[in-house]
């Protein structure tokens, strides 16, 4: 009798865009921050439309830290009580506390559950894909990246972990060379500096008068609002539901699912 090699099994995985076999795949639980804006909810509903039009068959789930329905807690329990396995895939753009310790919290208050928490979406091509082509949507134009004149300030939510500002210094140093040089600033809402408007204050120091906002948030919400408030000449619409940001999130799940060497969620919540 043969026996399945699981090494090539893995190999044979299929790539983000493609169908996954629903019988053997986890369920993809999405975790979004969750916000009092009524268009974030329904943002990352039409964000996991898309994931599912790219993986028919796959069990995709919608789930909130707090502010929303359905909570994270609840969700999991649904997906235990289904008897699945399940990979968190945090809507979240960079590490911090949320990712380190709520998702792997949450998954350990669920004894019945077996899960991996995903990476966050980071700086990835996808994500600085999703990024540029927000920016066109709201008027940037192929020659502003080599203008004089022109700037981008990245703003996103801000974080005390020095992880996070890392990797949103990444995201935009990623952008800035996919926008042709242009100088690309990060900015935080909360918990880290510079601000957006201190952001938008030293580009114009530099000469740059035509600043844009990029929008490094995955839906709407107060921070999004506030920063594109800020912007003195166009800001970008957040993520939502980019066809880019839902091929990211099959990226990360396949990664967590198939990784090796990715802690399962039950011993990260131990550390």
């Amino acid at each position: 009798m043969n026996v399945p090699d699981p090494v090539a099994r893995s190999r044979a995985l299929p790539a983000p865009g493609t169908t996954a076999p629903a019988e053997a795949a986890p369920a993809l639980v999405a975790v979004g921050h969750g916000s009092r804006d009524p268009r974030a909810r329904a943002t990352l509903t039409r964000l996991l439309d898309r994931v599912r039009e790219l993986r028919p068959g796959l069990d995709v789930r919608l789930a909130h830290i707090e502010l929303n329905t359905p909570l994270l807690d609840d969700t999991l329990a649904r997906v235990a009580a289904d008897g699945r396995e399940a990979v968190l895939v945090p809507l979240l753009l960079a590490p911090g506390h949320h990712v380190t310790h709520d998702l792997p919290a949450a998954v350990a208050a669920t004894p019945a559950l077996r899960a991996r928490v995903a990476e966050p979406l980071g700086a990835h091509p996808l994500l600085v894909e999703a990024l540029a082509g927000r920016l066109a949507e709201a008027g940037w134009a192929p020659e502003d990246g080599s203008s004089a004149a022109t700037g981008v300030v990245l703003a996103s939510a801000g974080s005390r972990d020095p992880r996070s500002g890392a990797e949103i210094r990444r995201i935009a140093a990623l952008l800035g060379e996919r926008l042709g040089g242009v100088p690309v600033v990060p900015a935080y809402a909360s918990a880290a500096t510079p601000t957006v408007a201190e952001a938008v204050r030293a580009l114009t120091a530099r000469g740059r008068h035509r600043v844009a906002i990029a929008s490094c948030f995955t839906a709407p919400g107060l921070f999004a609002t506030r920063a594109a408030a800020h912007a003195p000449w166009i800001a970008a619409d957040p993520l939502g539901a980019h066809p880019a940001l839902a091929r990211l999130v099959l990226h990360r799940y396949d990664r967590a699912r198939t990784s090796r060497t990715t802690t399962p969620a039950r011993e990260l919540a131990a550390i």
